[in-house]
C-alpha cells in the first residue's frame, strides 16, 4: 500500500512537471546555428538579432531562441539547405558561396576585388544596389536575407612566405564552392580547388594544398596559423555575410513579428559589420604579437586588382547583372 502511494505521488509530480513545462513553452521558438562559439562575430551578430527581435516585437506572444553552436548542426551550407526546407534551422549567418547551389547570383555579393575599400563596401551595404541579388535568393532558395554582416578582410594563408605574383604562380589553394572563386584565383595565376571548410587545416597539414584564404576571425577560430603561419596581406576581399531567415518559417508568423524580425535583422547586420570590421586588424595583430603567425606585405596587389576586373565583368554579365555591378561601382 505504501509503495503504491509513493508511486502515485511520483506520477503526480511528473504529471505536474509536464503540465508546467507545456504551459511555459513559448508561442514561437526559433532555432539558430553557428559553426563557431559565442565569441565569434557571427554568433554575436545573431545574439544581437535575438535581443532586438524581443525589443522590437510589441505583440502578446512569447518568443524563445535556441542557438546551436560549434557546428552542432553541420556547416553553413547545411544551415542554408535546412532553411530552404523549413526544418531544423530558422536563422543563421551564411557565406554567399554556400548559397550558390540555389542562386548563382548570391556569389555576386562579395567576390574578390569587388569592393574598393571599407568605405565603398559600407556605402553599398547601406543602399539598395544588392536588392536584385537578395530577390533572386528569395525566389530560388526561399530564404530571406534580412541583414548584412561581415567586414573581415581576407588574406592568403600560406605554408611559406609569398610576396609577388611569381611567388603565387601555381599555388595550390583552397577556395569556396562558388564558380566565381575558382575563376578568380585562376586569373591570379593560382591553382584553386574546392575543399570543405572543416577539412582545410588537415589539407594544408598533409600537403594536399599549400594555401587557403580567410579573414582574421576564421584564422583565429580554426587555428589555421598552425599549418599556414605566413599571412600574405593581399586584402583581396571584404566579406559580406548575410543573416538569413527561412521564408517558410517567416510566412507562418503574424505581421507584427515579421516586421520585428526584418528590422532586427537589418540592425543586427549593421552591428555585426562594425564588430567584425573593427576587430579584424586587432585580431591579426594580436596573433602576430603572440608569435602565432607572420604578416607579409604583398607587393603585387595592384596586379591582382587588374587581373580581377575582366573576371568580375564577365561573371556579372553571365548572370544578367551588369547593371548591378555598375550600381555597386557607382556607390559613394
Amino acid at each position: 500500500m505504501q509503495r503504491r502511494t509513493t508511486l502515485l505521488i511520483v506520477f503526480a509530480i511528473l504529471a505536474s512537471f509536464m503540465i508546467t513545462s507545456l504551459s511555459m513553452a513559448a508561442d514561437f521558438t526559433f532555432h539558430g546555428a553557428s559553426q563557431f562559439d559565442e565569441k565569434h562575430a557571427f554568433t554575436r551578430l545573431m545574439r544581437k538579432f535575438e535581443q532586438l527581435v524581443k525589443l522590437y516585437y510589441t505583440g502578446d506572444k512569447s518568443i524563445e531562441f535556441v542557438m546551436h553552436l560549434n557546428s552542432e548542426l553541420g556547416l553553413e551550407k547545411d544551415y542554408f539547405a535546412y532553411m530552404n526546407q523549413g526544418i531544423s534551422v530558422d536563422y543563421a549567418v551564411v557565406a554567399p558561396s554556400h548559397m550558390s547551389t540555389f542562386s548563382k547570383m548570391a556569389s555576386l555579393l562579395d567576390p574578390p576585388m569587388l569592393y574598393k575599400n571599407h568605405i565603398h563596401w559600407s556605402k553599398v551595404l547601406g543602399g539598395d544596389a544588392l536588392d536584385p541579388i537578395k530577390e533572386d535568393v528569395l525566389k530560388r532558395a526561399d530564404v530571406l536575407l534580412i541583414g548584412y554582416g561581415g567586414g573581415g578582410t581576407r588574406h592568403l594563408i600560406v605554408n611559406r612566405p609569398v610576396q609577388t605574383m611569381a611567388d603565387v604562380k601555381g599555388l595550390a589553394i583552397r577556395v569556396m564552392g562558388a564558380p566565381i572563386q575558382t575563376r578568380m584565383f585562376k586569373a591570379f595565376g593560382m591553382a584553386p580547388t574546392v575543399i570543405a571548410y572543416a577539412e582545410v587545416y588537415n589539407a594544408i597539414q598533409t600537403g594536399v594544398i599549400d594555401a587557403a584564404e580567410n579573414e582574421a576571425a576564421g584564422i583565429q577560430q580554426m587555428k589555421f596559423y598552425e599549418v599556414g603561419p605566413n599571412i600574405a596581406l593581399t586584402a583581396h576581399s571584404i566579406t559580406v555575410r548575410p543573416l538569413c531567415f527561412s521564408n517558410k518559417t517567416f510566412k507562418r508568423l503574424p505581421k507584427d513579428l515579421q516586421e520585428a524580425i526584418l528590422q532586427a535583422g537589418k540592425d543586427a547586420g549593421t552591428y555585426g559589420r562594425v564588430v567584425e570590421a573593427t576587430e579584424d586588424l586587432q585580431k591579426l595583430m594580436q596573433m602576430e604579437k603572440e608569435g602565432k603567425l607572420k604578416t607579409i606585405y604583398f607587393k603585387d596587389r595592384d596586379r591582382l586588382v587588374k587581373a580581377a576586373q575582366p573576371v568580375l565583368q564577365a561573371y556579372f554579365a553571365e548572370n544578367n547583372a551588369s547593371d548591378v555591378l555598375k550600381k555597386i561601382m557607382a556607390a559613394q
